[in-house]
């Protein structure tokens, strides 16, 4: 690159002086791969275009620039960390937030034991709803239900899992119990974006669980924002209403997604939560990080020692409520409890798919890089559930697109939406070969060669879009999906309103939007569908590739998952993993 044109070197430059420059462009750039620090006992070589890295010693003889935990300096050496203040900050407040809410959790544990012991005969009945039969040890216990006792008794509680294992109808236990026990309990669902937001609360509203009549109405009456609403954004202003000195005035906040949020997000949603209020964090730890800088979620979540760990007290009180021995929590071995423990709790049994699975067996394989269940899938390639075909395979992917006939030939609106949200393309990049809008472009030619569209205008007939932003008058969020129609002489984006009802927007107000036949997998976050497609570029040689970018694309599908690239991408892509650097992981004991 240019030096002329290297912001980053523009950044480090901005410091006059000559020994922190090589460490500001270095941090300035790994900041936008998501990282939030660097290590300076790890860096690489050759020396960048800024000149040589200094030693540790010399940073710290630069006070001016470079500061300790304490210092308000531009840059913050920790832990031979070393963080832009401001990131130092945010990660600071997280594990200072997350200290407070433990501590004032503690002298509320055992009133809060004996009211749970009250609705013993309710918690009881919430058990696990799946059969024990062949199932590994590590999915046996109920896990979910530990999650609904733990959440009742503590004000910070982290809930992961893969697709399908449950998350959601564990929250639903958690609100029935809350309700119970307090009934008019002040509860907020958010989410990073209003679709995944909105999706949490369907989910809720339509569970199966058999809720009394008056918790079911409590349900539907939660309204779903996002995070920047809930916070409460102010114009033209980066800091929101609700922060440390005016907190969010509920008793329970339950965020989903968390995998999205990145750490200054994080860092504002902690600090707006009071000492008397629970928040509940859920998401899937083996997701994509944020985009922006920052893996707070996963890094959380890595910590082995604090995942499903409990005291044998606590193992003792949770096991009151199971009445299945083979689902009672197992006795724990852990001498050493990590300041987590008993806060982390990661479902194990999925419902949607085993390990035995195609789309289980194969999610399993990428995260663990396993090669040889990889080679397995590439030489048994016979077209079910997983299907693993060549990138420059036209009939895999012209057979795919022509399942969106069905949607086009659809009279009915609501059941044509639902058609749609059947299937979709995903893509690991948006440009280029295998990209995003190739995918876009060969399906609207491909639809129009066998007489099903007419891709001529802008708001063309049958035009599935996805909104790319927020429009609060037009009541549309980032991640809405509908299909153009013209009704009674009127061309209208139609979107799903729920409860079986569609509404319109006409096509003139719609601005920031695009064709959605194939989307890039980073924006397929929290979606499902029965089959997706998944075209993957036709060079490693692409940073994004990793095994949790594969592996969310694969976890979108429900039934079928069929995968065009070629063995080299596939196996580099498994073998790459997301790697951002932060404290948090080492300042543990912190808490």
């Amino acid at each position: 690159m240019n030096n002329a044109t290297d912001i980053n070197l523009q950044f480090a430059q901005a410091f006059p002086e000559p020994l922190l420059q090589p460490h500001a462009w270095l941090l300035a750039h790994r900041l936008k791969e998501g990282h939030i620090c660097i290590d300076i006992t790890d860096l690489p070589e050759p020396a960048n275009p800024a000149g040589w890295y200094a030693s540790p010693q010399q940073l710290t003889q630069i006070p001016k620039w470079v500061g300790n935990d304490q210092a308000t300096t531009p840059f913050i050496l920790h832990r031979n960390k070393l963080y832009l203040h401001r990131y130092f900050q945010y990660e600071t407040n997280i594990l200072r937030h997350i200290k407070r809410l433990l501590k004032t959790e503690e002298p509320l544990l055992e009133a809060r034991k004996k009211a749970l012991l009250t609705q013993s005969a309710l918690i009881t009945s919430l058990k696990a709803d799946y059969s024990l039969t062949s199932l590994p040890a590590n999915e046996r216990p109920d896990w979910s239900l530990a999650a609904v006792i733990m959440t009742c008794l503590h004000h910070f509680t982290i809930l992961t899992g893969g697709p399908g294992t449950g998350k959601t109808t564990t929250v639903a236990k958690i609100l029935w119990v809350q309700y119970i026990l307090q009934p008019n309990c002040r509860i907020a669902l958010a989410a990073p974006t209003g679709k995944a937001a909105t999706r949490m609360a369907d989910s809720l509203q339509s569970t199966t669980l058999p809720l009394p009549d008056s918790i079911r109405n409590k349900l539907q009456q939660l309204q779903p924002v996002t995070l920047h609403q809930l916070l409460g954004t102010k114009q033209d202003d980066i800091y929101f209403r609700h922060n440390e000195n005016n907190p969010l005035p509920y008793d329970l906040v339950i965020v989903d997604e968390c995998s999205m949020i990145d750490v200054a997000l994080f860092a504002k949603l902690l600090s707006a939560i009071g000492s008397s209020t629970r928040i509940l964090l859920l998401g899937d730890k083996n997701q994509l990080a944020s985009v922006e800088a920052g893996s707070l979620f996963g890094d959380l979540c890595s910590q082995a020692a604090a995942l499903n760990a409990f005291s044998s007290d606590t193992q003792n009180f949770i096991n009151r409520f199971i009445e299945t021995p083979s689902r009672s929590l197992p006795i724990s071995t852990n001498n050493t409890p990590h300041p987590l423990a008993e806060h982390i709790i990661e479902l194990q049994y999925s419902h949607r798919f085993s390990t035995k699975s195609g789309i289980g067996r194969l999610s399993d394989a990428i995260l663990h890089n396993r090669t040889t269940i990889l080679d397995e899938f590439l030489l048994n390639n016979n077209g079910g559930e997983v299907s693993i075909t060549s990138p420059d395979s036209d009939s895999a992917l012209l057979s795919f697109i022509d399942g969106y006939e069905a949607y086009i030939h659809e009279p009915d609106i609501y059941q044509a939406l639902q058609l749609f949200q059947q299937q979709r393309i995903l893509c690991a990049v948006r440009e280029g070969k295998g990209g995003l809008a190739e995918c876009n472009q060969l399906a609207e030619s491909h639809l129009k060669k066998n007489n099903c569209l007419q891709p001529d205008t802008p708001f063309y007939e049958n035009r599935p879009i996805i909104i790319t932003r927020n429009n609060k008058e037009l009541g549309l969020v980032n991640g809405d999906v509908g299909i153009v129609r013209t009704i009674q002489g009127t061309k209208k984006l139609w979107l799903d309103a729920g409860n079986g009802q569609v509404r319109g927007i006409s096509v003139q107000y719609i601005q920031h939007a695009e064709t959605v036949f194939a989307m890039t997998i980073h924006k397929s976050q929290g979606s499902e569908y029965n089959r997706v497609l998944i075209r993957m570029p036709n060079h490693p040689d692409i940073p994004i590739l990793t095994r949790e970018l594969l592996y969310t694309a694969v976890t979108r599908a429900k039934q079928q998952a069929i995968i065009l690239s070629s063995e080299l991408v596939l196996k580099a892509t498994a073998s790459g993993s997301v790697q951002r650097a932060s404290g948090i992981t080492h300042r543990m004991d912190e808490l």
